[in-house]
């Protein structure tokens, strides 16, 4: 059993040394997968991978009485909270007036978004609706960074129906949005 999963046992159990504890120990993790997410976004994203980091750590410890497995489930959590995080932030841009907020984008700003693949946050939010299980995987694998093996570990299945979900969700959200 690794420090972070010891971390996270304790405080599980309601150790809130623990919770201090743990924050150097997962940080770094955190603001990875912080970094991945943010890099997979438009140029001029006004989240920076710092404060995506910091308001999933909070949302995630203000959930004192979550029971946490080991590491891999707390990152998985993690990937959901930061994924959680993200749409609020897109249906909040969106809700704005129409052209409020608009920027002028150079011929280069321009060639980096059509070279970046996105998702589509909101996409991914109606195939969580149709199939739980599917979002979740695609949240795991595209937002969290983690390998089939340690989603399906997290949701407690074998790598085949993980690795089916991927496929079908990735070909469903690629005819989505298309």
């Amino acid at each position: 059993m690794n420090d972070a999963t010891r971390l996270l046992v304790r405080a599980s159990s309601g150790d809130a040394s623990a919770i201090d504890e743990l924050a150097p120990v997962v940080y770094d993790e955190l603001r990875r997968i912080a970094a991945l997410r943010l890099r997979r976004e438009k140029p001029g994203h006004t989240l920076q991978p710092t404060a995506l980091a910091n308001e999933a750590y909070l949302r995630l410890v203000d959930h004192a009485k979550l029971e946490w497995r080991d590491r891999a489930h707390f990152l998985a959590l993690a990937a959901r909270v930061m994924r959680q995080v993200l749409v609020d932030h897109a249906r909040a841009r969106d809700a704005r007036k129409q052209g409020g907020g608009r920027e002028r984008l150079t011929l280069h700003d321009a060639a980096q978004i059509a070279a970046t693949p996105a998702l589509d946050l909101l996409a991914l939010e109606e195939l969580a609706g149709l199939d739980a299980r599917k979002g979740r995987v695609v949240e795991m694998r595209f937002f969290g960074g983690l390998e089939v093996r340690e989603i399906a570990h997290s949701l407690g299945v074998s790598d085949a129906p993980v690795e089916s979900d991927w496929c079908f969700s990735r070909a469903w959200l690629k005819g989505r949005l298309s």
